[in-house]
Formats: structure tokens, C-alpha cells, sequence
């Protein structure tokens, strides 16, 4: 007997494509088997400036458009609660980006996807490595690159700390007005600016020297 001939139990066993639904229930159940065999990972998209909760939901619309939602599975930007000190000095709750121009996708990797992604309004590219051209001065194919788990897990840590960050509408060369504390009252300008501690360094004239001063951000307002 040669070793191509077929045994009856094993002819017993084939599956028969002559029916179109049969057909279809084989080509569907091998379609999920690869979607759960495959590995999703985490990527970083670049995208425009201010455009990253557009994308998001631009996004979660064209995977299912295109037919690729079970392979773009989470689309996250990642953020941290803060609250914005405004010039008159009332505060506004707000959320921080934890890293602005960029949405994390997990996802797994292939063309269809490569092309939903890269193909969504206001998103530039994949952060990975450059694929260098052998000939010519032109950039090269950017290789998507995936996250590693020690960076998931630091981005998605740091977002779930919720530690309350400060912003004030303020820069280096401003003027301001100090309103509580020892050196109530007192005028200077700003050197230095430390959103993270919710404190900045301010040049204040006393005794008639330039002195550097550390203040709460709770502590000043601006001067128009």
C-alpha cells in the first residue's frame, strides 16, 4: 500500500464541502480559530497634536467597518486627572495626557490592520523602527513596533495612580502677585516652573534684592 492511499476510517472522517453552508460553518470556524491563535499586542500610534480623542473614535468606527474588530481589540489614551489653576485663580478639573501626540492600540498585526490604522485621519504612524532604504536618500517603511510588557504595565500604572497634577497658565518671565503665605503681597517673576510638584520659582525684590522663592501654585496669581 502506498503511502498517499487513504483508509476507509480515515475516508470515514472527511469532511464533505459539497454543501455551501457546511463549507461556510468550516471557513468561519477556521477564520476564529486563527483570530484566537494569533497574539495581540500593545502598539503606539503617533498622531497630530490635540487630535488623540479623535483618532479613538475614528478608529473604533473604521475596525468595524472594515471588518478587522476583532483584531483591533482595545484603543486607549492613557490619562491622568489634573487640575487647571486659570488667571483669575478659580481652578478647573481636567485630565492630563500621560503621553500627548500618542494612542496605545492592542491589536494584532497584519495587513488589514496595518491599513486601518494607517489609513485614519490625523494619525502619522506607528512608532517603530525604520526599515532603511538600500538606494536613495527617501525615509524608510516604518516597522511597527510592539510595546514590551514592562512598558504597558509602567504607562498603564502611571495612568492608575491618579496622583493630581497641577497645571497653571504660566511660563518663565511671567509676573505675579504672591496672595498668601510669608510673602503675601509681594511681586516678582517667575524663573521656573514645576507642574509635577504643583510649585514654581519666582525672582522677589526684598530688602531690595532679587531673591529667588519657591511658592505653592495655590499661593500666586498672575498680573495681566
Amino acid at each position: 500500500m502506498s503511502e498517499f492511499d487513504s483508509t476507509s476510517s480515515t475516508s470515514s472522517e472527511a469532511i464533505d464541502l459539497t454543501s455551501s453552508s457546511n463549507g461556510e460553518e468550516i471557513i468561519s470556524n477556521a477564520a476564529e480559530s486563527i483570530a484566537k491563535t494569533s497574539v495581540a499586542r500593545w502598539y503606539a500610534i503617533q498622531v497630530a497634536s490635540s487630535c488623540e480623542k479623535k483618532v479613538k473614535a475614528t478608529l473604533e468606527q473604521r475596525a468595524v467597518t472594515l471588518g478587522v474588530g476583532n483584531r483591533i481589540l482595545e484603543i486607549e489614551i492613557p490619562q491622568t486627572p489634573a487640575v487647571k489653576l486659570k488667571k483669575d485663580g478659580s481652578r478647573q478639573s481636567t485630565e492630563e495626557k500621560v503621553f500627548p501626540g500618542y494612542v496605545l492600540v492592542r491589536m494584532v498585526l497584519d495587513e488589514d490592520t496595518m491599513m486601518a490604522v494607517r489609513s485614519t485621519p490625523n494619525v502619522i504612524n506607528f512608532v517603530g523602527a525604520e526599515d532603511r532604504r538600500p538606494t536613495g536618500r527617501g525615509r524608510g517603511h516604518i516597522k511597527p513596533r510592539p510595546l514590551s510588557r514592562s512598558e504597558v504595565n509602567r504607562i498603564f500604572k502611571r495612568a492608575s495612580e491618579k496622583k493630581t497634577v497641577v497645571k497653571l497658565d504660566l511660563a518663565e518671565g511671567d509676573r505675579i502677585i504672591v496672595t498668601g503665605g510669608p510673602f503675601k503681597d509681594f511681586q516678582g517673576e517667575v524663573i521656573e516652573v514645576s507642574g509635577e510638584r504643583s510649585k514654581l520659582k519666582a525672582l522677589l525684590s526684598i530688602f531690595g534684592r532679587e531673591t529667588p522663592v519657591e511658592l505653592e501654585f495655590s499661593q500666586i496669581n498672575k498680573q495681566n
